[in-house]
């Protein structure tokens, strides 16, 4: 049976709200579970009902939900009404500016804050704040006012925001350029055992899992990613460490540190929040859970943020401090070694 040719999407007002490229190595795969790799949240009943409606293309033709993505295909969902992340909505949200003027403005963002609104994410977010809190933000081709890098939701730390055009442009730059300073302070697990290092390797959509980011040594697949680290403290089973970004891929501590074997304490998505390290005794897992509960995400902190301002030409550098729940993790970690030191040696 033949599949519905394309529907002229102008004069049907549909509206895209998602577009997805396979990759090379993509498997063939029903659409469905393609989407449901790719779109958190979503249900594979509204994604079978998207699909009944018409509303899932492949190479710009309709299909049904057991039609087969390849690889380079490109996916989209289109419906009849615009996506909220086209919405903004202007909301007075509380920020915690750490600098502005009529330039930039430097935001330390809470963990658990979504920077921009996307799927499942309408309103709270960082830009909704910020557009309550400055008029006319300049927008990128992505329609996200102001923003020329992010950090994840459970991440938190520090941003910079453009508030003119220019400030846009010149900031895209740098960190295109990679002259811009990112220090990010991430524990992690098991014991680093070089004081310093570099993690290399392109980092690209997961093959097996699409809602994490894998890493590709060799080959064409992901994009040249680079991350510098030193160890500032070693706790037994968990490392602190200090990430230097060279370049600023998604999830790319996340994904490098877990590519070398220290995924990120807590880190649910990649597998942190199991325990990785350690001994047996109920004792040790109640002790981590403990640990868990007080750092309820990854423990992930933008710490430092450099940049050569727009319009002064200066070198801004500014530093955040470190949130209280990796400040009480670390403390637990502190005591929980010292005791095993202490045990060690009677």
């Amino acid at each position: 049976m033949q599949e519905n040719q394309p529907q002229d999407i102008e004069n049907d007002d549909l509206y895209e709200h998602h577009r997805f490229t396979a990759s090379e190595g993509q498997e063939p795969l029903r659409v469905d579970k393609f989407l449901m790799n790719f779109v958190e949240n979503a249900t594979r009943n509204k994604i079978q009902q998207a699909a009944k409606a018409g509303n899932i293309l492949v190479n710009d033709v309709i299909v049904k939900s057991n039609h087969k993505v390849k690889p380079n295909d490109v996916v989209r969902v289109v419906l009849s009404y615009p996506p909220a992340e086209n919405l903004l909505v202007a909301e007075d949200i509380p920020l915690d500016i750490v600098y502005e003027d009529d330039t930039v403005i430097v935001v330390n963002k809470p963990a658990g804050m979504v920077v921009h609104p996307g799927h499942g994410n309408y309103s709270g977010t960082l830009v909704n704040g910020l557009i309550h809190h400055i008029e006319n933000l300049p927008t990128n081709s992505n329609e996200r006012p102001g923003l020329v890098h992010r950090i994840d939701k459970d991440t938190s730390g520090l941003l910079v925001v453009a508030k003119t055009e220019f400030a846009l442009a010149h900031l895209s730059k740098q960190f295109f350029d990679r002259t811009t300073e990112r220090l990010y302070y991430a524990l992690v697990w098991g014991n680093v055992e070089e004081d310093e290092g570099t993690i290399e390797g392109n980092i690209g959509r997961s093959l097996k899992n699409r809602l994490q980011m894998s890493v590709f040594p060799d080959g064409d697949f992901g994009k040249h990613a680079v991350t510098h680290y030193k160890v500032l403290e070693r706790l037994t089973y968990v490392t602190l460490v200090q990430c230097k970004l060279e370049t600023g891929r998604t999830h790319q501590i996340r994904a490098h540190f877990k590519h070398i074997g220290h995924t990120l304490f807590n880190d649910e998505r990649y597998g942190g929040d199991d325990i990785l390290k350690g001994t047996t005794f109920t004792k040790y897992k109640q002790f981590v859970n403990n640990c868990f509960k007080v750092l309820p995400r990854q423990a992930l902190h933008a710490k430092t943020l450099g940049f050569t301002h727009p319009k002064t030409g200066e070198f801004m550098r500014f530093n955040s401090e470190v949130p209280t729940d990796i400040i009480e993790c670390l403390e637990k970690w502190r005591t929980y070694s010292e005791n095993s030191k202490n045990i060690d040696l009677e």
